[in-house]
């Protein structure tokens, strides 16, 4: 963005709700910045990116998942453990508890009950029957039931192709377009108990029914205004918020839910959620107290050029904290445009990428180098610290496997086009890789950064002669199981990201591992896809999984973090 846009955006923004702290001329005509008043009960937080969609069943960003989980309840949820809490777990046999790593060492994380209150399994483990609260209804004061559920169910199998509901009865055959939609495996037994009926027994069920796609939608509502449904003047929630102002592209507004089962511990009123373009204007706002809270995937991450300036600025410093998150970040190659259509080509930039010296020394972060696509301590991932997948970093081979390619040290190596959507971040990171690759390949990259929209365009699908030979992309998920990761690799996405007899290999991987009662070996599947992806095609060069820093008002009281899906809001609490 040029100088004289920012400072386009920036008077702009003093006309408009997103900037209310305006610069005023002294008398000497210098400077001064009118410090932005803070509202009582409301906390303000900015959003890396227009939100889009508000419908549960629907959402495919981080961006969205943040939103849905203030208006709307699910079966259970995802809390962080006690302190005391000393349970050590198989995060693929047991439910209770699973572990992520963080900077700040290994944060436990326990299924709980949300929209149930509790849960039973039969002695073979393939029927969950939940009991539903019966003091949760929509904002127009319907009772939300166990029918809704179903219904809901039903309607995702249609409305979302990505619906995964592959552990429930009978999916694999109404998808084939073998059985209706209502002989899906859920019924609900009264208005308040459900019944899910699973093709095997999985003891992490409990924690995958928090996923979006089951989450009970207003049947009234959605049956009366389509696809409008979700627009301020219809939608009905059931969750601590409620939609009161989306001003598409610029602000969100939600007030807190009077008839939330929960409301008299919502300690915050009203949530305001800005949409801000650029990391440099959102921390010049939380400097000017108008934003609480920054940093992350969603909150828009911190500039990057300014982390050594916040950590040792007396007041920011304090109000730095490092969390992880259920985030992959990679790159991609264009598999179909030469010269990256040729695996020793792939396999000698691979091994020439020093993912660690990204991390430490191009944008210093607290990230934890990945070799696999899916986070290792997601459900039925690969444990990459005991089972080597992927290239190491090794340029000796690098330059051997390109040699081999027909391009000795580099002679002759055409130029490469590496793409990034608009990022400081991401802009460090291609210009590090254009940096290593020339150093130990000697071949040169040209960097494009584009939008997100028009980058989008560029690489779903991958088209062979336009779309770039290098592309930055990554996966957050909102539920933690491999699943989420490995899945956008399916060639049922449309991506088209895989190509050829590894496509096919990869997705009978996938499917014999979600499908057809062998997902009970699921985790060699997911190990085999992994092998495809990043040793046997290289379509991808896992980088870090990531972690985060933000920055938190003081004013912010009972602040944590929570890996994937949105934020518990209501859990915290302002001291104005």
């Amino acid at each position: 963005m040029s100088i004289f846009f920012k400072w386009i955006v920036l008077i702009l923004g003093c006309f408009m709700v997103l900037i209310s702290g305006c610069e005023q001329q002294n008398h000497d005509g210098t400077l001064q910045q009118k410090k932005a008043e803070i509202p009582p009960g409301v906390i303000r937080i900015p959003l890396d990116g227009n939100v889009g969609i508000l419908d549960p069943g629907l959402v495919s960003e981080v961006v969205q998942s943040e939103l849905v989980e203030q208006l709307f309840l699910s079966l259970t949820d995802f809390e962080i453990a006690p302190k005391s809490a000393d349970q050590k777990t198989d995060t693929d046999s047991q439910l209770a508890l699973y572990e992520m790593e963080s900077d700040n060492g290994t944060v436990p994380y326990q299924v709980v009950p949300e929209l149930s209150t509790d849960w039973q399994v039969s002695e073979d483990g393939t029927v969950y029957t939940f009991n539903l609260r019966h003091d949760v209804k929509w904002t127009d004061g319907k009772p939300v039931t166990a029918h809704d559920i179903v219904w809901t169910m039903q309607r995702n199998l249609v409305e979302n192709e990505k619906a995964q509901f592959y552990l429930i009865k009978n999916y694999d055959a109404i998808v084939q377009g073998k059985m209706e939609r209502s002989s899906l495996g859920v019924r609900a037994i009264d208005d308040y108990t459900v019944e899910f009926i699973l093709e095997f027994a999985e003891a992490y069920f409990p924690a995958m029914v928090s996923g979006e796609v089951y989450w009970p939608l207003p049947r009234h509502i959605i049956e009366k205004y389509g696809k409008q449904w979700t627009e301020p003047q219809h939608i009905q929630t059931n969750g601590s918020y409620r939609l009161t102002e989306w001003d598409k592209g610029n602000k969100i507004v939600l007030t807190k839910n009077p008839d939330y089962y929960e409301a008299a511990q919502v300690n915050i009123h009203e949530v305001h959620y800005y949409v801000i373009p650029e990391s440099s204007i959102g921390l010049a706002m939380y400097e000017n107290n108008e934003l609480d809270i920054m940093g992350g995937e969603v909150y828009l991450k911190l500039p990057q050029a300014e982390i050594p300036r916040i950590q040792t600025n007396p007041t920011l410093s304090k109000d730095i904290k490092v969390v992880q998150q259920a985030c992959t970040e990679w790159y991609g190659f264009n598999t179909q445009r030469a010269p990256t259509d040729n695996l020793l080509v792939r396999k000698a930039i691979s091994a020439a990428v020093d993912k660690q010296i990204l991390i430490d020394v191009v944008i210093k972060g607290s990230h934890f180098l990945a070799t696999t696509l899916a986070h290792p301590l997601s459900f039925g991932s690969v444990n990459s610290k005991e089972e080597q997948v992927g290239i190491p970093f090794n340029p000796k081979q690098a330059k051997e496997w390109l040699a081999e390619a027909g391009y000795p040290d580099g002679k002759n190596f055409p130029k490469l086009v590496l793409m990034h959507n608009t990022s400081e971040t991401h802009e460090e990171i291609a210009e590090g890789i254009k940096t290593l690759l020339k150093h130990y390949l000697n071949i040169d990259i040209e960097i494009q950064a584009i939008d997100w929209k028009r980058y989008n365009d560029a690489i779903i699908p991958l088209q062979p002669a336009t779309s770039p030979h290098l592309f930055r992309y990554s996966v957050c998920v909102d539920y933690p199981d491999a699943i989420n990761w490995l899945g956008a690799f399916h060639s049922s996405t449309g991506f088209n990201w895989l190509s050829g007899k590894n496509s096919e290999l990869f997705d009978k991987m996938i499917d014999d591992g979600q499908f057809g009662g062998k997902a009970q070996h699921r985790k060699e599947f997911n190990h085999r896809a992994e092998q495809i992806l990043t040793e046997e095609e290289v379509a991808i060069i896992p980088l870090y999984f990531n972690n985060a820093k933000f920055l938190v008002k003081p004013r912010v009281k009972d602040w944590y973090h929570i890996a994937f899906g949105g934020q518990h809001i209501s859990r915290w609490s302002l001291k104005d």
